[in-house]
C-alpha cells in the first residue's frame, strides 16, 4: 500500500506509540484519525500535526456501538479507511496473590477488556468497512495492526493480567488473518519490548537507566518512531500478514 494514500484510525493516538504512528503516517502524506479517551492530549496532538491531516475522536473501545459509529464518521471525514492500528491500552498491573489479597476479578476482566477484547472491537468494525474498498493489484483493501508485547511471552511477575490480554493479541493475529484472506485485509501485531513513552516518563531515571541497561542490543529504551517505522513498513510490505514481530532490542524479560 501507498503511504501517501493511507486514511488509518489510530486507537490511543494522542500519545506515545499510537501518536509515533500518526507522526509518521502524517509525515509520509496520509489522514489519520486519533481515536482516544485523553482530549487534553488530544488537543496538543492535533494542533502539532495539523487540522486537515488529523481529527481527534473521543473512543472507548470496550464499547461496540460507540466503535462502530466513531469508525464510521472517521471514514466519512477521511473518505475512505485502509489501515487500523490498536495501541489503546493499559498496564493492569499486580500480582494474583497480592498482600492484600487475592486480585480483585474486576481488576483482570478491565485489563482483558481494554487490551484484548478491544482491539478485536476495533479490529473487527475496521474490516467490516474495509472490505467494501476497491483492492490494489495485489487484491488488498486494508492493513490491521494490533500491539501486543513481548510480555505475552515471557510476562514478569506482576503481569498476569496484562500477560494474559497481550497473549491473547497473539493468538488471534493468525486465524483472523486466515479469514481476512477472502477480504484482502492482512492482520499483524507487533510485540514491543521496553520502550521510551509517557508511562516511562514517572519513573525514576535510574530505574529508566536499569532498564535500558537489561537490553542486549542496543542498550537503550525503545523509541516510538522506531515502533512507528515498522508500522509504516508493515503497510508497505503486502507479504507481511498473519504474524507478530518482537520489536526488542533481543531482550527477554526476567521472572520479576
Amino acid at each position: 500500500m501507498e503511504m501517501n494514500s493511507i486514511k488509518a484510525v489510530v486507537t490511543g493516538g494522542v500519545s506515545g506509540l499510537g501518536l509515533a504512528v500518526a507522526r509518521r503516517f502524517v509525515a509520509d502524506g496520509g489522514q489519520v484519525a486519533l481515536l482516544d479517551v485523553n482530549e487534553d492530549k488530544a488537543v496538543e496532538a492535533v494542533a502539532e500535526l495539523g487540522e486537515d491531516k488529523t481529527r481527534f475522536f473521543r473512543l472507548d473501545v470496550t464499547s461496540e456501538a460507540d466503535v462502530v459509529e466513531v469508525l464510521g464518521k472517521a471514514r466519512d471525514w477521511m473518505g475512505g479507511l485502509s489501515v487500523a492500528v490498536n495501541c489503546a491500552g493499559i498496564l493492569g498491573a499486580g500480582r494474583v496473590l497480592g498482600r492484600e489479597g487475592p486480585m480483585p476479578l474486576d481488576r483482570f476482566s478491565q485489563t482483558v477488556m481494554v487490551n484484548l477484547v478491544g482491539s478485536f472491537n476495533v479490529a473487527k468494525a475496521a474490516a467490516d468497512l474495509m472490505q467494501h474498498n476497491d483492492p490494489n493489484d495485489d487484491n488488498e483493501r486494508g492493513v490491521i495492526i494490533n500491539t501486543a508485547s513481548v510480555a505475552a511471552y515471557e510476562g514478569q511477575i506482576g503481569q498476569a493480567a496484562y500477560s494474559a490480554s497481550k497473549a491473547g493479541l497473539v493468538g488471534m493475529t493468525l486465524p483472523m488473518a486466515r479469514e481476512f484472506t477472502r477480504i484482502g485485509v492482512r492482520v499483524m501485531t507487533i510485540a514491543p519490548g521496553i520502550f521510551h513513552t509517557p508511562m516511562m516518563d514517572v519513573m525514576p531515571e535510574a530505574v529508566q537507566q536499569a532498564l535500558g541497561d537489561s537490553i542486549p542490543f542496543p542498550k537503550r529504551l525503545g523509541r516510538p518512531d522506531e515502533f512507528a517505522d515498522l508500522a509504516a513498513h508493515i503497510v508497505q510490505n503486502c507479504y507481511l500478514n498473519g504474524t507478530t514481530l518482537r520489536l526488542d532490542g533481543a531482550v527477554r524479560l526476567e521472572p520479576k
